[in-house]
């Protein structure tokens, strides 16, 4: 019997626990430099979506014409102003946000917290219906093949993904891959590795260092261009 996912109420109490306070800074920095790397895939004209954004590293730092975020926790005091935020599962979005109208969805370790394949497969064909024709799809997801048995040590982890079974419910949901870099960056902020951002930064302009110490995979998809 599998168990069911941390409720939302739950999740509070377990991030609270994961990501501390004094850890903010940190973080804030690696997403600044991680944000700053992944603007080559993102539009500076760009409406532009988060999805499960926890405390907008992504959204807050990337350049882009509008800018979205979707979390189901209110995590409104974390965001830029600037930011338009929708308390909301991602699964739901279909009810809450127009179809065909982002040129860029983003999502960050979150598709290991759905419930199923078939959940992953679902969020993705959703992601596929709000992005315009021609529009992408950045994510940034934790390697299973790469991490072993670490991937477990997440109690609200629930699918196991690796890059191959990621990209193949892509191309399922719709899908059409434009990059997949199977290691990217490590698996977790609470690794050994230094994490001054000056270091992320350099770490992310020498792609030899990526494998030996990126766990986690870039997927870049796109919606196919639909014929006039």
């Amino acid at each position: 019997m599998t168990a069911d996912p941390p409720k939302t109420a739950d999740l509070p109490a377990i991030y609270d626990q994961r990501f501390l306070a004094s850890d903010r800074d940190r973080r804030r920095g690696i997403w600044l430099e991680l944000a700053r790397y992944l603007q080559r895939y993102v539009p500076r004209d760009a409406r532009v979506l988060e999805i499960a954004c926890d405390e907008g590293g992504f959204i807050n730092n990337i350049a882009a014409g509008e800018r979205w975020a979707v979390d189901v926790r209110d995590v409104r005091r974390h965001l830029d102003p600037a930011v338009n935020f929708l308390q909301a599962d991602g699964l739901d979005l279909p009810t809450r946000l127009s179809a065909a109208s982002f040129d860029v969805v983003f999502m960050s370790n979150y598709l290991e917290h759905l419930a199923s394949g078939e959940a992953v497969l679902e969020q993705l064909r959703i992601v596929r219906d709000l992005l315009k024709p021609g529009g992408r799809v950045v994510v940034i997801q934790p390697n299973i093949r790469l991490v072993g048995g670490s991937y477990w040590d997440f109690l609200d982890h629930k699918t196991a993904l690796t890059d191959r079974s990621l990209e193949e419910a892509g191309q399922a949901a719709g899908l059409e891959t434009v990059e997949l870099i199977a290691r990217f960056i490590p698996y977790t902020t609470k690794s050994r590795i230094p994490q001054h951002r000056r270091l992320v930064r350099a770490y992310l302009a020498v792609r030899p260092a990526w494998l030996l110490f990126g766990r986690q995979t870039l997927y870049i998809a796109r919606r196919h261009e639909e014929a006039t």
